[in-house]
């Protein structure tokens, strides 16, 4: 057993990063405003931001003057065995916090809350779930979004083929190409596919919302002094206004690579997650 994973048995995370002198940041490729890489592929985002915050308050806790920050990419499908294995200390991406997710890992408060809803052509008529029939929809691999939408009313006797995308661009590719008609998945990140698609005005974001699902940081869990570093540090900046501020910079203003705004006004439920800080999860 490596001895990082030793000190993570015994003391936690802040244990092995003392140990270490660092700490490694899980990210997204594609997670477009929250976990991406930029033009020079280096991991940015509003998530990563906040892990950022988080190691800023971990040095002054630990008296150590730096910590040496490591990225290691993930996937919907492997950043769960990743964060449990203790490759990554903290994924900084786009991650539902969910009650059987828990059994596993952990979880900060809520940084976002948001609709599960579909991507298609605009002239492709779809307006509802209904209206999927007989169609090939297309998720990415190891998310929600395909048991949502069997799960949603008009969801359960629809004859639909289903694909799956390895990651969030691949996905919206196979609906730009034709193979797919619509792509189902949280409309956040669905709006960064499209900002940053070759013609945005094709496509539209569109149906009923099949779930309202909240985002978090992840870490491993059995770990109370990491968890509560973190929870200061999220609840701190919901408190002070800064979380609203990078909120602002990441979904309301021309981001890298290509200084595409996402345009995603601040919805009711993040605002509800901003006000009472929490990471009970759904």
């Amino acid at each position: 057993m490596p001895l990082a994973a030793v000190h993570a048995q015994d003391g936690g995370t802040l244990a092995k990063v003392k140990a270490s002198g660092t700490i490694t940041f899980g990210y997204r490729e594609s997670s477009f405003g929250f976990s991406y890489l930029d033009g020079n592929l280096k991991p940015v985002g509003y998530s990563i931001e906040i892990c950022n915050r988080i190691v800023e308050a971990m040095k002054a806790e630990l008296k150590m003057p730096s910590v040496e920050i490591r990225y290691q990419a993930v996937t919907s499908a492997n950043r769960i065995p990743l964060v449990v294995n203790g490759t990554v200390d903290i994924e900084c991406g786009s991650t539902t916090n969910l009650v059987e997710r828990q059994k596993q890992v952990a979880f900060s408060p809520d940084i976002f809350r948001y609709n599960v809803r579909m991507l298609v052509k605009a002239d492709s008529g779809i307006k509802s779930v209904a209206d999927l029939q007989g169609k090939t929809v297309v998720t990415t691999t190891g998310t929600t979004s395909f048991r949502l939408l069997r799960e949603a009313d008009k969801g359960k006797n629809l004859e639909v083929t289903n694909l799956a995308g390895k990651d969030h661009t691949d996905s919206f590719l196979l609906v730009e190409s034709g193979r797919a008609q619509a792509f189902v998945l949280d409309d956040i990140l669905l709006a960064g596919q499209v900002a940053n698609a070759r013609n945005p005005k094709d496509f539209i974001i569109t149906g009923e919302s099949l779930r309202t699902e909240n985002q978090s940081l992840m870490f491993r869990k059995d770990d109370p002094e990491f968890k509560a570093l973190v929870d200061r540090v999220v609840g701190g900046m919901m408190k002070s206004g800064e979380m609203e501020k990078l909120y602002a910079k990441w979904f309301m203003s021309p981001i890298p690579p290509k200084n595409i705004n996402i345009n995603y006004p601040m919805n009711a439920e993040t605002k509800e997650a901003f006000a009472n800080p929490s990471s009970k999860g759904i």
